[in-house]
């Protein structure tokens, strides 16, 4: 008889935006002729860089002829995508890094979901609250978060709640946790943290022997100086850090599947007899075990990102998003709610008004406006009284969902 992983069985009874896929679609039966417009799931609907098609194109052309074919890759990803992000995201901005040090894959997610397979299920865990579902669902079905009690929190989690009472910066733990996810520009607040306010938390590592597993997909939506592109600006931060990065919203890529996960050397585990182990030497067995790499055509998309043409063309995209969210931030203002995140950032918080749950406004959005957002709730018990909308939409729909809310909110 094979036995289950019953941590399975403590999750959810279904994902978070499979509950919203199935509300739209009852909605739709009984109301076939609305257009709604969809500000909560955060996908892209700007294509490809015409760059990244042209590399692709390319590189399927090579894959029809014998003598430029390519079978299996490297594990890691190859080397001319590995030097570009290194030369680019990190040497520009005084990092140094080895190329042993970048593992390509196909997400971010499955990244940040997968890492947990080199860790121990002994350890404690600390996360900001709210947060992206999969840090959490993804220690559950490990067997680290314990039971889930009333409340919503995990037993064996340490939250750390981000509310506008504490201006969404979470507090440092007064005792050690093991691990601690964090995800700047936040993923679903839309807010950041400064150099100094991130030292603090490397500080707090170093000191507590912590890892950090650092979600820095959004990164590329920062225009504040004071803001740190990658955790690796903090000194020592490559002892206690793992990064973890996406082309999904930045070049469109959440069709097309590439991203990369940064391991330093400098940063290991314990074992049970006290001595330590390469964390990055685990996650390259790991990866050479159970991923066969990303795509040679995928890869070469990528690495027309880093041309001078790429990034103009990504910029240009970014910039599309980032004026969205001004619309959306403007125009919800003006309707005389409450909003944060949306400058560094391409999610917008919204306050709920009157006293409504996180369901209960995703729904009068949806029967009163027709705008479709994300429940707070849905990203732990902090984001309760919250909804999420995403800039990642066309402009005329953004345009167009504000002016529906206006006419539903007054001053």
């Amino acid at each position: 008889m094979a036995l289950v992983n019953e941590n399975y069985l403590k999750l959810p009874g279904s994902y978070l935006f499979s509950d919203i896929a199935r509300e739209i679609q009852s909605f739709k039966k009984i109301n076939p002729e609305v257009r709604l417009i969809n500000l909560g799931i955060g996908d892209v609907t700007k294509p490809l860089p015409e760059v990244c098609v042209k590399a692709m194109h390319k590189a399927v052309d090579e894959m029809s002829n014998a003598a430029t074919f390519r079978g299996y890759g490297p594990g890691q990803g190859y080397d001319f995508l590995i030097n570009a992000i290194i030369r680019n995201n990190y040497q520009s901005r005084g990092v140094s890094l080895d190329k042993s040090e970048i593992f390509i894959s196909d997400g971010s997610k499955s990244d940040t979901g997968n890492f947990c397979d080199i860790l121990s299920t002994d350890n404690s865990v600390g996360l900001t609250d709210p947060i992206y579902p999969v840090y959490v669902d993804s220690n559950v079905i490990d067997g680290r978060a314990g039971d889930i009690g009333r409340d919503g929190r995990w037993s064996n989690i340490t939250y750390m709640p981000c509310t506008a009472e504490n201006n969404f910066l979470p507090r440092i733990p007064g005792h050690r946790v093991d691990i601690i996810y964090l995800c700047y520009p936040n993923n679903p607040t839309g807010t950041v943290l400064t150099r100094e306010q991130l030292k603090e938390w490397v500080d707090y590592a170093l000191a507590n022997d912590t890892l950090i597993l650092y979600d820095s997909a959004y990164e590329a939506f920062i225009r504040d100086k004071n803001i740190p592109h990658t955790i690796y600006e903090i000194k020592n931060a490559k002892k206690c850090a793992v990064e973890f990065r996406s082309f999904s919203k930045i070049a469109g890529f959440t069709g097309v599947r590439c991203a990369y996960t940064v391991v330093p050397h400098e940063v290991s585990g314990a074992l049970s007899d006290d001595s330590r182990t390469s964390l990055n030497k685990l996650w390259s067995r790991r990866q050479s075990t159970k991923f066969n790499g990303t795509s040679y055509i995928t890869q070469r998309g990528a690495e027309a990102i880093f041309t001078p043409e790429g990034k103009k063309q990504v910029r240009k995209i970014i910039d599309y998003y980032l004026e969205n969210a001004r619309i959306m931030r403007d125009g919800m203002q003006d309707a005389g709610l409450t909003v944060y995140g949306g400058v560094n950032a391409p999610y917008i918080w919204l306050k709920t008004p009157e006293g409504k749950t996180s369901w209960k406004f995703f729904e009068y959005l949806l029967h009163r406006a027709h705008v479709i957002g994300t429940p707070g709730s849905g990203f732990g018990p902090s984001g309760e009284g919250y909804l999420r909308l995403t800039a990642f939409g066309e402009r005329y729909d953004c345009i167009e969902a504000m002016e529906r809310i206006r006419r539903n909110f007054n001053r």
